[in-house]
């Protein structure tokens, strides 16, 4: 793989999972022209720069030690990454504070470097939130791939920072420049909520979470078929967003316990609130992580899982095969994977190389619900 080589660092990096002979690297020209940007500026030894949405730590490990940089972003995996590039690269893994979208920012930021995210919400979200934090003659520089930069990214800097212009573009890379000035403080959009009918339950949705204006149709399709009389078994849901299958799952299983677990910091303090409002003081444990890698084995009788599909920009299988043997893993002999999936995908050959038997419970023009069983 190529070193990421800027004026702060040359570097090794790694992406997030990780697997053999990698097709992608952990960098792209929006994350050099950040930096090469950042550099020119020529920011002091006490700056503080805040890094939003790094997507393994190419910007972060490149800053440490050069500027005071602060990481914040709403992946696990990104933070993951951060972590162990820094020490694949001979620093601490801790050398970088890393602050959780879900969690308060605090300033004052001299700099903000973005990568723009695949939800223009997390976006809003997180320029809102800098409202407030910034030095006086502050930049928030904004830098994506043309391809994924959106026109509403710069006027989400004009409307919650200040005037905007934007780069030349460079190895098909841009930059948007925003000049902080004062402004009335906004009222943020987010969290939003919707209702189910069945179960009737209102669901909180926190900035970056999937389908946050509605029940995604996968879910739905999903719901009328979850496994009942479950009496007291360890159930997990995997890559569990605003937390609706576990909840209404343990809406129909008093008796069972439940894991929820995200890679989205937001979609897990939406998964946790939510649970509280439908389920009260029931003990449930709500984390983020990757996948079930930190669960025990043979410690689960259900799992259930609405996989993704896509990683960042990159669309794939890998999470979702992945989510599949790390399911096998933590269930024990006899238990079960529950998922929902499009029936183009083929999840039912793919399931069937991992576990002994795999049958479909239920289908729509669109999906299709499994069930295999280790």
């Amino acid at each position: 793989m190529p070193l990421l080589e800027t004026p702060f660092a040359r570097l090794d990096l790694i992406r997030q999972p990780e697997q053999q002979n990698e097709p992608l690297q952990a960098f792209d020209a929006a994350d050099e022209y950040l930096l090469t940007f950042l550099a020119e500026q020529q920011p002091g030894a006490d700056s503080r720069v805040l890094v939003l949405n790094d997507s393994f730590g190419a910007l972060a490990a490149s800053l440490q030690g050069k500027v005071r940089v602060i990481s914040s972003g709403d992946s696990f995996l990104a933070f993951q990454g951060l972590e162990k590039n820094l020490i694949r690269n001979g620093q601490a893994f801790d050398a970088v504070p890393s602050v959780p979208a879900s969690e308060a920012l605090t300033g004052p930021f001299d700099r903000v470097l973005v990568r723009v995210p695949k939800t223009l919400a997390l976006l809003e979200e997180q320029l809102i939130r800098l409202q407030g934090q910034l030095a006086p003659g502050a930049q928030v520089i904004a830098g994506a791939m043309i391809k994924h930069l959106p026109r509403a990214a710069g006027d989400l800097l004009e409307r919650y920072i200040g005037p905007v212009h934007a780069s030349l573009a460079v190895k098909k890379a841009r930059l948007l420049i925003a000049d902080a000035e004062a402004k009335v403080p906004a009222v943020s959009p987010y969290p939003t909520r919707y209702r189910l009918d069945e179960p009737a339950i209102e669901l909180l949705n926190h900035a970056n979470v999937f389908c946050r204006e509605g029940l995604d149709i996968g879910t739905r399709a999903f719901l009328p078929h979850l496994p009942g009389n479950l009496g007291a078994a360890r159930v997990a849901d995997l890559g569990c967003g605003n937390g609706v299958l576990a909840i209404a799952s343990a809406l129909q299983n008093p008796q069972a316990l439940y894991t929820l677990v995200d890679e989205s910091y937001m979609a897990v303090q939406s998964a946790a609130e939510n649970w509280h409002k439908a389920l009260g003081d029931r003990p449930v444990t709500v984390r983020a992580g990757d996948g079930l890698a930190g669960q025990e084995p043979q410690s689960l009788d259900v799992v259930l899982c609405n996989p993704p599909f896509h990683q960042q920009q990159v669309v794939g299988d890998f999470l979702a095969w992945r989510m599949f043997q790390q399911a096998r893993e933590a269930l024990v002999v006899g238990g079960a994977l529950y998922i929902v999936g499009n029936r183009h995908l083929g999840y039912h050959s793919k399931l069937a190389r991992l576990f002994r038997g795999v049958e479909q419970v239920a289908a729509t023009p669109k999906f299709v619900i499994l069930k295999a069983r280790k």
